[in-house]
């Protein structure tokens, strides 16, 4: 069985040149959404998702109907295609039920992934060459050696309790603990 699903981004935009495309082919039923494509939750895939069955064939008219994102359009087709679902999209004549259109998708799949490690390397490469220039990142320490110091002198004193020194020194129970304890080794 062909199911069709059509997807506009705003209430402005008009749904009947998906769904006219998607009559024409033969779906049997069509399901809509008017929503961003970014947004998670999509009420119309979810119930065309829920109602098809094995041997079913999901129908876009276009590849960005289904996702936004490389990522987001193959985690789509990997779910679908885990419950032996099909998948079509008219404007880039894909077909997953052929062997051609399983190989388009995959070359897909592989892009997404090259497209991921290359901005891994460059993320890494950015933070090697911070660090070369004495850049270390992550959050600022909140206790130097100073406020351990005084935190110290403070916790030897009994007129001041725990929440009163964490109070003067502004941090944490458990980062006092934290930096107490781990410099009294």
């Amino acid at each position: 069985m062909l199911v069709g699903y059509a997807r506009v981004s705003t209430q402005d935009q008009n749904l009947d040149l998906q769904k006219d495309a998607l009559i024409c082919i033969g779906c049997e039923k069509i399901y809509e959404d008017v929503a961003s494509g970014i947004k998670p939750l999509r009420s119309g895939l979810e119930e065309a998702l829920e109602y098809m069955r094995e041997g079913d064939t999901l129908v876009v008219w276009k590849l960005d109907r289904l996702g936004r994102s490389l990522k987001q359009l193959i985690e789509v087709v990997n779910h679908i295609h885990e419950r032996k679902i099909g998948f079509r999209s008219l404007q880039e004549n894909i077909d997953t039920t052929t062997p051609g259109g399983k190989l388009i998708f995959h070359v897909f799949g592989a892009l997404a992934e090259f497209e991921r490690d290359i901005i891994r390397e460059r993320t890494y490469a950015g933070l090697r060459a911070a660090r070369a220039r004495g850049r270390l990142g992550g959050r600022p320490k909140v206790m130097d050696d100073k406020k351990i110091a005084a935190a110290k002198a403070l916790l030897n004193d009994p007129n001041h309790s725990i929440k009163d020194i964490c109070q003067m020194i502004g941090v944490s129970r458990a980062t006092l603990y934290r930096h107490i304890i781990s410099t009294s080794k």
